[in-house]
């Protein structure tokens, strides 16, 4: 036991565990102030709900994050790893149209209940593809496919494409195309080539483009009458102000009610009822009205440190599959950002994906708590190299 715990401490990177204990930390405060009055008045439960769960699932994802740290990466370009991440990943997504279930007000039967959990398989897909493309391209560098648009990137596209398919039959669009995101940035960094990355990337975006015409030309063909609420709400919330676009109108009053100091924390007014569970993908503007436009900005520095530190790390990795790995956890963290708040501000419609380490959560912490840990052994090894260059 004291050989494993020196291990993990050993060239421990600080700098990025304080980071993510902060931002986590700082998660587990709002969560108690943004749903206080939401579990006593909806859920008939102590104010402290959603707070001790949220505590529950962060001591899991902490000790999650340190027995990661202690795995070696490189296992993971075993064919035997990641066949087995794939299998489960898949085998949660066909279990989750069986026995799928929508907690709250989210529609989508998403999630999983394992009863003292809901597991969302969306989320692990999102880590299961970085693992799953990092490691089958690290294999395919070392026998020289990468070059084979056939032999290199179809097999794994194929397994990206099924998987995104199923996570849209959700129906859950705003995780498939993270996912797809994600995915995309790992090859980018995988050393292919710009006409192979083309072929590949060109028939994506032209799909993309041809769906998005069709649905905007017959939305009623594609999109559930929510989703097309959501699409108006976006284009002019203020029109459908007591429906769909009732919380987008919400979040900008809490934003502009708290200006830039705040009014206080546990003082917000929106969350009294006016934003429907305030602590999952809307945490944002409570944390704007409480702490003001300080508050939010504290939260995005360290959202934003965190994601230069993990390029950072696999910038100074000199192993291919090191840079893959960081890369699709950087863009992973700055994507959600993005999509979450870039949704709170009207840029882009809702989808209801959280904000990285603040919203309540157990899947989404833990998973990318899990991330984090494997960076975090990558980033022992960039020293403990590094030590030994200058020995």
């Amino acid at each position: 036991m004291k050989k494993m715990v020196k291990n993990i401490f050993k060239n421990f990177d600080y700098p990025l565990f304080v980071t993510y204990t902060l931002l986590c930390l700082f998660g587990l405060v709002m969560i108690y102030s943004a749903s206080m009055v939401w579990a006593v008045e909806k859920l008939h439960a102590a104010p402290n709900y959603y707070f001790v769960r949220q505590l529950i699932n962060l001591l899991i994802a902490f000790a999650a994050f340190f027995v990661v740290t202690a795995i070696p990466y490189q296992h993971y370009k075993k064919k035997k790893w990641y066949t087995i991440i794939l299998f489960v990943t898949f085998a949660l997504l066909l279990l989750v149209k069986v026995i799928g279930v929508a907690p709250g007000n989210s529609g989508a039967k998403s999630w999983i209940s394992l009863g003292f959990m809901n597991v969302q398989p969306s989320e692990v897909a999102k880590l299961a593809f970085i693992i799953y493309f990092a490691g089958i391209l690290k294999r395919k560098e070392e026998q020289k496919l990468l070059n084979s648009f056939t032999a290199g990137y179809l097999p794994p596209f194929l397994a990206l494409g099924a998987a995104v398919i199923l996570i849209l039959g959700e129906p859950d669009f705003g995780n498939g195309m993270m996912v797809l995101c994600i995915a995309l940035s790992v090859v980018v960094t995988s050393g292919i080539r710009p006409k192979t990355f083309f072929r590949i990337a060109a028939p994506l975006f032209a799909l993309g483009a041809i769906f998005v015409v069709m649905v905007l030309k017959f939305p009623e063909l594609f999109v559930s009458g929510k989703r097309i609420g959501r699409i108006s709400a976006f284009l002019n919330p203020f029109e459908d102000e007591q429906n769909y676009g009732y919380q987008i109108v919400n979040g900008y009053y809490a934003i502009g009610a708290g200006g830039l100091k705040g009014v206080g924390l546990g003082n917000s007014v929106q969350k009294l009822g006016y934003l429907p569970e305030p602590q999952t993908d809307f945490i944002v503007p409570i944390i704007a009205e409480e702490l003001g436009i300080i508050g939010v900005m504290i939260v995005l520095g360290g959202l934003f440190f965190l994601i230069a530190r993990i390029l950072i790390i696999g910038i100074r990795s000199s192993d291919s599959m090191a840079r893959m790995i960081c890369t699709g956890v950087a863009t992973w963290i700055g994507l959600q950002t993005f999509v979450n708040i870039g949704g709170l501000a009207g840029l882009i419609p809702l989808t209801g994906v959280p904000i990285p380490f603040i919203s309540y959560g157990g899947t989404s912490i833990l998973l990318l708590s899990i991330a984090l840990g494997v960076v975090a052994n990558i980033s022992k090894n960039v020293k403990s190299k590094h030590l030994k260059r200058q020995a």
